[in-house]
């Protein structure tokens, strides 16, 4: 055991309310990992040896609100102080099948905690600040090393999104290689991820995308077979791909290195489908992949061009993808620097010249807004009006 200063944890928002309602519980998993690791965090865990009727009779007692989120699971929600907290009756693992755990619950913190996937997130901590640590994650922590509690292969069979959890944490905690014994495991384990839903893949996916940088662990993934399973799609040099967004800085977006990652239209569209992306998500990962540029030097006149086609992120993302940095940059400033030029006119504008509604009166508009375009997108209102009229003429005779 060991003892640290609770306070950063304690001052959260409903954390003392809750453990003040609740004796004997503690503080678990990441909280209590990032704490010993110095990081800011704000997700609070609390688990307690209470059954989930027993947590929710003494959450009201004390005067604050519990809805039973999880109750099968032992899973009850505290709102304290604005804000939500969830807190698990201590549990044991009865059955699993990679997907789905049947539990008993328990009323030791040990055994609890014997359930969970790697050695960092195992640890517990009182509300004076004592930690427990069976299964020495707080050395594992300063060593920069992510291990499975227990064996490997076993904690992985209960539940194989813990194979791309490992490698989250890898490239969040990791300095050091996994050793055989978990490189093994999680070779072995990864055919099992397509038995995991959509969602989850996804989910687990965007975390590990969304780290400060994935380019290692991403390595490591393909080293292991994991990546192929996870991303049959990956165009072949989206190392180099990756690289290059890291050299010009580009910013922790999952859309745009999974757009790295597939590198074209036909592998963004099927990964798409296959992880079940939002259309928000889908839409913009195709735009970054498949949609025109002009070249890092374009006069401002071009990029204005493309700056009315497609919005300002597309373009710098198709920019980190594309520009080699230093010219990319370049290209960056000036589009930073560009309002977005907007088309002046809409239907009401043809209808007031005697265009009837229909396909015709829609092709005459982007007539004259491929008139505009190919000017440069600084023709006014009355100009493009002036246009407009000229084109209905025409259509007129």
């Amino acid at each position: 055991m060991v003892r640290i200063d609770p306070t950063p944890i304690l001052s959260l928002p409903g954390v003392r309310p809750v453990l003040a309602a609740l004796p004997g519980a503690r503080i678990v998993g990441g909280a209590v990992r990032d704490l010993l690791a110095g990081r800011p965090g704000s997700d609070v865990d609390i688990a307690t040896p209470l059954t989930p009727d027993a947590v929710m009779a003494a959450l009201r007692h004390a005067g604050l609100r519990a809805i039973p989120t999880g109750i099968a699971h032992g899973t009850v929600t505290a709102l304290a102080e604005g804000a939500t907290l969830e807190i698990t009756t201590l549990r044991r693992d009865v059955e699993t099948d990679g997907r789905h755990a049947v539990v008993a619950f328990t009323d030791d913190f040990q055994v609890d905690a014997a359930r969970r996937d790697f050695t960092i997130n195992a640890m517990s901590m009182t509300p004076a600040g004592t930690v427990f640590d069976y299964f020495s994650g707080t050395a594992d922590l300063a060593a920069g090393r992510v291990r499975f509690v227990g064996n490997a292969a076993e904690r992985i069979a209960e539940d194989y999104l813990r194979i791309l959890r490992f490698f989250r944490f890898q490239a969040r905690y990791g300095r050091e290689a996994p050793d055989a014994e978990t490189a093994d495991a999680l070779t072995a384990g990864a055919t099992r991820l397509g038995t995991l839903s959509a969602e989850r893949l996804w989910s687990e996916t965007v975390k590990i995308l969304r780290v400060a940088d994935p380019r290692a662990v991403l390595r490591l993934m393909a080293a292991l077979g994991v990546l192929a399973v996870l991303l049959p799609e990956a165009d072949p040099r989206w190392g180099e791909t990756l690289d290059r967004l890291a050299a010009s800085g580009a910013p922790a977006d999952p859309v745009l290195r999974l757009a790295a990652l597939v590198g074209n239209a036909g592998g963004a569209a099927r990964v798409a489908a296959r992880l079940k992306l939002s259309n928000a998500e889908r839409d913009r990962l195709l735009a970054l992949v498949e949609g025109p540029l002009p070249k890092p030097d374009a006069e401002a006149a071009d990029i204005r061009q493309a700056l009315a086609d497609a919005p300002r992120d597309t373009l710098e993302g198709r920019s980190y993808l594309r520009h080699e940095p230093s010219a990319g940059m370049s290209f960056r400033d000036v589009l930073a620097r560009l309002d977005a030029p907007v088309f002046p006119l809409q239907g009401r504008d043809g209808l007031a010249l005697g265009l009837a509604p229909g396909p015709a009166l829609g092709a005459a508009l982007r007539e004259v807004r491929g008139w505009w375009l190919a000017r440069g997108c600084t023709d006014d209102a009355e100009a493009c009006r002036a246009e407009l009229a000229r084109v209905a003429a025409r259509l007129a005779s």
